[in-house]
């Protein structure tokens, strides 16, 4: 297979989203399809492996349309996930998995599969063991975690849970570039602080640090903190906001520095909150946002 810029592993579902006094949609969705749609349209060679029924591989269609490679293990069912917004504040969402085709192995990657960084990008904790991630990392990738992958526990009735994780602190050390958003970094070093909780990542190990609030992101890098605004009018794309910013700062990273990464970031996901559904700019509509 060709080396890509960047590999996202994760599964793709259906969303059925109930916004707060809208009606409920039924829409292709998960991190990874956010995530790669992001980087594909901006010009970074992209890859996806993920588990799923075959008979939903319209799924992926999108993504192929954009020249992604899309590698399948069939299994009997597709992830299908609800999420409900209970008011008008965007962040509260109460979260469902009815049902899930099971956590990946190494057997679900294309033998030979050549990459410069591999993210994954999970919906819950049914994707990704530490036993896999271990394997990825003496396999010699370049990995980065988006931490709800492990922060969302199914619980009872399915619905998602935001439980610690007990071994945060041997996965953290294992990755090169670590996702998550306020209400992770909360639950798992304990502040909402988002300097501090960043600080608190990259002092167990982590190379660089990224956190997600309303307002904007929050990086770590070499020591240093930096924080980037989003300037979005709207907040109507507001499901996919983490996906998002790390695969379009993932994307940047391979060519620029952190803090330009952090900047592009920053431009595309405000873009992206201002329409439903993935991201579907352009790089040049992403450049003006930044000169804006």
């Amino acid at each position: 297979m060709p080396a890509f810029d960047i590999t996202f592993i994760g599964h793709v579902c259906y969303d059925e989203i109930t916004p707060f006094g809208g009606a409920t949609t039924v829409t292709p969705g998960s991190a990874v399809l956010c995530g790669a749609m992001v980087s594909a349209r901006v010009g970074s060679a992209t890859a996806v492996v993920t588990r799923m029924d075959p008979a939903d591989d319209a799924i992926l269609t999108p993504l192929r349309a954009l020249g992604v490679a899309c590698v399948v293990t069939p299994c009997p069912v597709t992830t299908f996930a609800r999420v409900v917004h209970p008011s008008e504040n965007v962040d509260e969402r109460r979260l469902y998995v009815m049902r899930d085709p099971g956590p990946f192995t190494l057997a679900d990657l294309p033998t030979g599969l050549q990459s410069g960084i591999v993210h994954l990008a999970g919906i819950s904790d049914h994707e990704f063991t530490l036993d896999f991630i271990r394997d990825l990392k003496q396999a010699g990738y370049a990995l980065s975690l988006d931490m709800q992958s492990l922060v969302r526990v199914i619980g009872p009735e399915r619905e998602i849970v935001f439980s610690d994780v007990p071994a945060k602190r041997e996965i953290v050390p294992l990755l090169d570039v670590v996702k998550l958003d306020v209400v992770e970094a909360e639950i798992l070093t304990g502040t909402r602080e988002l300097e501090q909780a960043a600080r608190i990542f990259a002092d167990w190990g982590a190379k660089e640090v990224l956190i997600t609030e309303k307002q904007g992101a929050v990086l770590a890098v070499d020591g240093q903190v930096m924080r980037e605004p989003f300037t979005n009018r709207t907040q109507v794309g507001r499901t996919g906001r983490g996906d998002t910013t790390i695969s379009a700062y993932l994307s940047r990273r391979t060519t620029h520095t952190p803090a330009e990464a952090l900047r592009f970031a920053a431009a595309l996901v405000s873009l992206k909150m201002e329409t439903p559904g993935p991201f579907t700019g352009t790089l040049e509509a992403v450049e003006q946002r930044m000169d804006a």
